[in-house]
């Protein structure tokens, strides 16, 4: 497993995973895929395409409007995170079939490539390289409403609208989470909820709200009353969506099962070794600075 793929499975635990009825039976391992923002100027356009490796005349490009953006995400985030212009552009790479989904980004500073991944899975994307960039830092919102319409052009067929809407508002609200009580603890939650609906009996709406409040609980989550409503409603959506749950419970497992994979292997080992020696060395720092201060001071 590449860093790539730790990256998805660290920063959102599986987050989403739902599985709808597009299907990539038409798509081609190796067929590549560009989305551009429509306002890049000439001179970016060709700068981003040269950073993704790719010339106009080689790949199918696939046009990003800042009104679609809006469309989809203005209902969930404010105009300003969203921004008045189309920039973030991607490259979608088809792999063959069990491979996995890996996501990197480049200068965007909203989305993370774990939501990346979640809307990707939400959209029924498997196995793709996807690589997100812009000129400069953007959200990357753009980025997201691109990548599902690429592939929904892709495959020939149309996502329901509801099912769109579903995936942004998750995004959004995991994103909000995130800020409050940390990315993983926001994500780790929307995958226990996932998981609790594919292997318990949760039949009512009390049954869901219980249900959200005792997963939070165990995460440590004290959440509000707003953001406990908030969850109920988009997971009562959810509920009336043509998704396989236990594909869900599934894609869950797989994903926490390469974590483990990679962190016991020797390239895992090595990023654990890595992150400690990066905290040794911070330590020894702060211990030298700390000794130095108490002289200075005595004196």
């Amino acid at each position: 497993m590449n860093n790539k793929v730790i990256k998805i499975a660290i920063l959102s635990f599986t987050a989403w995973f739902l599985m709808v009825s597009m299907s990539f039976a038409d798509a081609i391992a190796g067929e590549v895929i560009v989305t551009l923002g429509e306002d890049l100027s000439e001179e970016q356009r060709q700068t981003v395409l040269n950073e993704m490796g790719v010339t106009e005349d080689t790949v199918r490009i696939v046009t990003v409007t800042n009104q679609e953006e809006h469309h989809y995400l203005g209902d969930y985030i404010s105009a300003s995170v969203i921004g008045t212009r189309a920039i973030s552009s991607s490259k979608i790479t088809i792999l063959p079939e069990g491979e996995g989904l890996n996501v990197e980004t480049n200068r965007i500073d909203w989305v993370s490539e774990g939501m990346y991944a979640n809307a990707l899975i939400t959209a029924g994307v498997r196995d793709a390289d996807v690589y997100i960039t812009a000129p400069f830092n953007v959200s990357g919102t753009g980025a997201l409403t691109g990548l599902i319409k690429a592939y929904e052009i892709t495959t020939d067929e149309v996502i329901p609208e509801e099912q769109k809407q579903v995936a942004n508002e998750e995004l959004v609200k995991t994103a909000n989470l995130g800020e409050k009580y940390g990315v993983e603890q926001a994500t780790e939650l929307m995958a226990r909820i996932k998981e609790a609906i594919a292997n318990e009996n949760v039949e009512t709406e009390e049954d869901l709200r219980a249900l959200i409040q005792r997963l939070a609980g165990e995460l440590g989550i004290n959440l509000t009353d707003t953001e406990l409503e908030g969850l109920v409603s988009l997971f009562n959506r959810m509920k009336n969506l043509n998704i396989d749950w236990d594909q869900v419970q599934n894609q869950i497992n797989k994903i926490r099962d390469n974590l483990s994979d990679f962190l016991s292997s020797d390239e895992g080992q090595g990023f654990i070794r890595a992150v400690l020696d990066f905290f040794n060395t911070l330590l020894d720092a702060l211990k030298d600075w700390f000794n130095a201060s108490m002289i200075i001071w005595r004196n």
